[in-house]
């Protein structure tokens, strides 16, 4: 009885008018059970903290089936961004385009320790050409794999080919002399006398 009484005189403190118990939203926690403000004053409060967040973040308001990216805040369709299963609506926060640039240089700054700029002052004055193979552009990073320092930058079967070779130059020797005609064979001098070319 006393918590009825209670709840007929509280008023609201934003608009300090006493709403009757069903004009306040309810509240488990509170021993009256309603909240401090009016339905309309709760209302407004929740969209005026909205519009705060919504400006802290730049998000402008966007059409129904896009969300704003949060690199650059544009809003981009669910067409144009990738699946995430953990996301609320399955789709994730950046578009196709941005996450394939992200990616890139997250890769460059974890695998080399460098950035996308610095992979771009190491094809400067190559004129857009592989260093081993002219004619093929350089696209990949070429890395000693004992050291892990950075060679430069080769086109994807150079960069593959030293990867094979496992950096040694013998053998990459070797395989030049095989290619240009040179076999690596010994010469039969004796019966079990063998000359090794040098």
């Amino acid at each position: 009885m006393i918590l009825v009484e209670e709840a007929e005189t509280k008023h609201c403190s934003r608009c300090e008018r006493c709403p009757s118990p069903a004009a306040s939203g309810r509240h488990r926690v509170r021993a009256d059970g309603s909240q401090d403000y009016c339905r309309p004053c709760a209302r407004a409060y929740t969209e005026q903290g909205d519009g705060r967040k919504r400006r802290a973040l730049k998000y402008p308001r966007v059409p129904t089936g896009s969300q704003p990216r949060r690199s650059c805040g544009e809003a981009k369709s669910s067409g144009e961004r990738h699946r995430d299963a953990t996301a609320a609506d399955g789709l994730s926060t950046r578009c196709r385009k941005r996450r394939a640039v992200d990616g890139r240089s997250g890769h460059l700054g974890r695998t080399y320790g460098m950035t996308v700029e610095q992979r771009r002052s190491l094809l400067d004055g190559r004129f857009g050409n592989c260093p081993s193979c002219p004619g093929s552009a350089p696209e990949h990073v070429d890395h000693d794999h004992e050291t892990g320092r950075v060679r430069g930058v080769l086109c994807f079967s150079c960069n593959a080919a030293l990867g094979q070779f496992r950096d040694r130059p013998d053998v990459m020797r070797r395989a030049a002399a095989y290619v240009e005609g040179n076999v690596w064979k010994p010469k039969f001098v004796a019966p079990g006398v063998y000359l090794l070319p040098s």
